[in-house]
C-alpha cells in the first residue's frame, strides 16, 4: 500500500516522541492569543513557572525558553562553561552524542567516555576518571537520562552519590528530554546542578518548549562566568519571569497548554503516572521476549520505561519493517539511529498512552513481524493481554 494513499481510523504516532498530545491539551492551546505584557498572560506565566517546578521537583528556578531541547542542551553549555573548559560526558548513545558534538563546537573540551550503547552511564567508571582529577579540571559532568535512541537509563542518584563521596565540585548536569514526567526525577534531592527538559514527551505537548531546572550554584558559576550569550541567558530571564514577563515575546499558546498539562499530571499524581509507564515499559518487554527477539538495553537496572528499543535479527532491516507496518497498519515506530539505523526499531509507550493503545501498538507490530518475514515466534500480544489484566 503506499505511504500517502488514504487509510481511515486514527493514526498511531508510536515513536518516541514527539508524543500524542491530550485532546484537552490541544483545546487548551486553542485558545486568542493574548497581550503577553498583560495582566492575564503575567498569571498565566507564573502558573506555568511555578506549576513546573512540581514536576522537576524542585524549588530552584525552571526556565522556559521556546525552543527544542537542543537549545536547552545549549543554554545549559553557554551560562556555566568557558570556552577551554574541560567536560566529561557519557557517550549512552545518539543523544549524548549529539550534546557532545554542540559541546565541541562551542569550544568546550570535552571528555568522551564510551559505551557500547546498550547500557546507561556507570557510576563507578564516571568515579574512577573524576578521582583522577586530583586538580579538578573538569568542571562539569554531562549524562542522558534516558537515552531515547537506545531504551537506556543512567542512574543519576548514584552518580551524585560518586561525585559527593570524593568530594568533586563538577557541575552535574542531566537531560531528562524522553524522560521527565514518564520516570521518576528529582532535581532537588538527586543534587542536579542543571537539567535539561522538553515538551513533546512526557509533557504531553507539541515540540516547541525546553527548560532548564537551576541550581543555585549553577547560577552563582553563571553570574560570574559561563560564555557570551543574549537568548540563553538565565540571569535575564529569571528577573523577567518574576513578573511574570519574558525578555521576548513567549509561546504564548504552548503555556496555555502546559498549564493544562501540569493538571493532567498532577491529577492522575505523579507517582501513578511512573507507575503506568513502568507497567507498560515491562509488559512491551514480555512481548518482545515472548517473540524471541531482544532487547536493546543488556541491564534490566537501565530499562527505559518510556520506549524500548528492538534489535532485529542479522540479514532483516529495521527500516524495511518499519515502512511495512507503516503503509499496513498506519502506524509509526522509532527508527534506529547513527550506528543503530535499520538494526533496531523503537516502540515509544510514553506520555498520553493506556492499556488498549499499548495492546493497538503491540498488535501492529507482532502483524508487520509476519508480513516482513522476520523470524519470531506468535504469542507477544497474548503475553501482554495476560499481563495488563492481572489484578
Amino acid at each position: 500500500m503506499p505511504v500517502n494513499q488514504f487509510q481511515s481510523g486514527r493514526h498511531f504516532l508510536q515513536i518516541p516522541g514527539p508524543t500524542n498530545v491530550p485532546d484537552r491539551v490541544l483545546r487548551a492551546m486553542d485558545k486568542p492569543t493574548i497581550d503577553h505584557r498583560g495582566p492575564e498572560f503575567a498569571a498565566l506565566a507564573r502558573r506555568c513557572l511555578d506549576g513546573i517546578k512540581t514536576i522537576f521537583k524542585t524549588q530552584s528556578d525552571v526556565i522556559i525558553f521556546p525552543a527544542s531541547g537542543t537549545g536547552a542542551w545549549e543554554a545549559a553549555l553557554v551560562n556555566t562553561l568557558q570556552s577551554g573548559d574541560h567536560v566529561l560526558m557519557v557517550e549512552t548513545g545518539h543523544f549524548a552524542s549529539l550534546w557532545h558534538k554542540m559541546a565541541d563546537k562551542l569550544g568546550v573540551a570535552t571528555e568522551f567516555l564510551e559505551t557500547d550503547w546498550r547500557r546507561g552511564a556507570d557510576p563507578q567508571a564516571l568515579a574512577t576518571r573524576l578521582f583522577e582529577d586530583t586538580t579538578h579540571q573538569i568542571k562539569a559532568v554531562c549524562v542522558v537520562h534516558n537515552e531515547t535512541s537506545t531504551g537506556c537509563t543512567s542512574p543519576i542518584a548514584k552518580i551524585r552519590a560518586v561525585m559527593d563521596d570524593i568530594n568533586h565540585p563538577a557541575l552535574l548536569m542531566v537531560d531528562t528530554i524522553s524522560s521527565l514526567a514518564s520516570i521518576d526525577y528529582r532535581h532537588d534531592e538527586w543534587g542536579v546542578d542543571v537539567t535539561v527538559a522538553g515538551s513533546q514527551k512526557g509533557l504531553l505537548l507539541p515540540p516547541g518548549l525546553s527548560f532548564n531546572a537551576v541550581s543555585q550554584k549553577a547560577l552563582e558559576v553563571a553570574r560570574s562566568g559561563g560564555m557570551p550569550r543574549s537568548y540563553w541567558d538565565w540571569d535575564e530571564q529569571i528577573q523577567a519571569n518574576k513578573n511574570g514577563a519574558f525578555p521576548y515575546t513567549p509561546a504564548t499558546n504552548l503555556l496555555y497548554g502546559l498549564e493544562v498539562a501540569i493538571e493532567m499530571l498532577h491529577e492522575e499524581g505523579l507517582d501513578a503516572v511512573f507507575a503506568r509507564h513502568d507497567r507498560h515499559a515491562q509488559t512491551t518487554r514480555n512481548a518482545v521476549q515472548a517473540w524471541g527477539l531482544e532487547v536493546l538495553c543488556q541491564n534490566p537496572e537501565n530499562y527505559s520505561s518510556s520506549l524500548t528499543a528492538v534489535l532485529v535479527p542479522n540479514g532483516h532491516d529495521a527500516d524495511a519493517f518499519r515502512e511495512i507496518v507503516l503503509n499496513n497498519f498506519n502506524m509509526s515506530l522509532g527508527n534506529g539511529l547513527a550506528k543503530l539505523a535499520g538494526k533496531v526499531f523503537r516502540i515509544g509507550h510514553l506520555g498520553d498512552f493506556n492499556d488498549l493503545m499499548l495492546l493497538g501498538t503491540l498488535s501492529g507490530v507482532e502483524m508487520g513481524l509476519s508480513l516482513a518475514g522476520i523470524p519470531h515466534q506468535r504469542g507477544g500480544v497474548e503475553t501482554a493481554m495476560q499481563a495488563l489484566t492481572k489484578s
